[in-house]
């Protein structure tokens, strides 16, 4: 993932759009496929929400989730602009059930990697029943 710090080298222009779409990933408590996206958003089109995602995820705002069955879907990143690092390193979840997809973010699993391997990333994403669909049961 891109570091928030990339936010203050480039000028990005701001639009309502941008904003529109940050805000509906920020109140979301799912990651949000573009379908998904533009179904809610007001007025525009397959493209620039395209394009607006991938400047939202360059500017280190949200960051892309690829679910189990290949679904790539969209969640705000939880920090501030003051934040000179920001990596979104955590655990996704998959409700099997209900279909929605959670960030955890305090699940870190520990990796024993071989010697000499470095790892600047990783996407984890575990599938299962949330924790809403098992108390509706």
């Amino acid at each position: 993932m891109q570091h928030c710090c990339v936010y203050f080298m480039k000028k990005y222009r701001n639009t309502h759009i941008n904003d529109e779409i940050l805000n509906l990933l920020r109140s979301e408590l799912s990651a949000l496929s573009h379908f998904e996206i533009q179904e809610k958003i007001s007025k525009c089109d397959r493209v620039t929400i395209y394009r607006v995602l991938g400047r939202l995820e360059e500017r280190g705002l949200i960051h892309k989730i690829v679910t189990i069955d290949g679904t790539t879907k969209y969640a705000a990143c939880h920090h501030s602009h003051e934040e000179i690092s920001h990596i979104d390193n955590h655990v996704h979840f998959s409700c099997e059930k209900c279909k929605f997809v959670f960030c955890l973010h305090d699940v870190i699993p520990k990796l024993n990697m071989p010697i000499n391997y470095i790892i600047s990333q990783y996407n984890f994403t575990l599938s299962g029943i949330c924790d809403k669909c098992i108390s509706s049961v």
